[in-house]
């Protein structure tokens, strides 16, 4: 191995340049997902207000509708943040601080995301229902969902890894 080369994590031997290199590679992957996600709802809220029954949505739920396409531009503008950084800080060797930025964009992006999906579920379940409070319920038990699958559960298992791994170099 020569003299550039550490490990840097389990299973890893590469330099900080191709950790860095790999990071972002993956980053992409994921964002990817996210924008489409963030992209389609934002494209399907935008043409609601076109229609002909949105004039008739009592205010609250007009205004829910105004919230929702603000955290789904929000969301789609944050997930595309990633690229923009990339895209002016290409050249200048700092892609570490281009992964952390972006890693914290796309969890911003993907805290929106979530929000847009939920508040656009309550729209739409409070028109098509017309039973606000299965509409809250329903809705918040999807937001708990996100926030289950998205923040606590990756939480718990990084957690859990990292005893272990104490544990195994504890023995060592």
């Amino acid at each position: 191995m020569s003299d550039d080369r550490h490990r840097t994590g389990p299973g890893r031997d590469e330099t900080p340049e191709e950790r860095a290199d790999r990071l972002w590679s993956e980053m992409l992957q994921e964002v990817r997902v996210c924008q489409t996600g963030a992209q389609i709802l934002f494209g399907f809220l935008l043409a609601v207000v076109f229609t002909p029954r949105f004039p008739t949505l009592p205010e609250f739920d007009r205004d829910l509708y105004v919230a929702t396409v603000v955290l789904g531009a929000g969301a789609t503008g944050t997930l595309i943040a990633p690229v923009a950084f990339h895209r002016f800080l290409s050249g200048h060797g700092m892609k570490p601080e281009l992964i952390r930025v972006a890693g914290r964009l796309i969890a911003a992006g993907m805290v929106l995301l979530a929000l847009a999906i939920t508040s656009a579920l309550l729209l739409l379940l409070r028109t098509a229902t017309g039973n606000s409070p299965a509409a809250w319920i329903i809705s918040g038990a999807a937001l708990l969902w996100f926030t289950l699958c998205w923040l606590i559960w990756p939480s718990a298992v990084l957690r859990r890894n990292g005893r272990r791994r104490e544990r195994r170099r504890d023995r060592r």
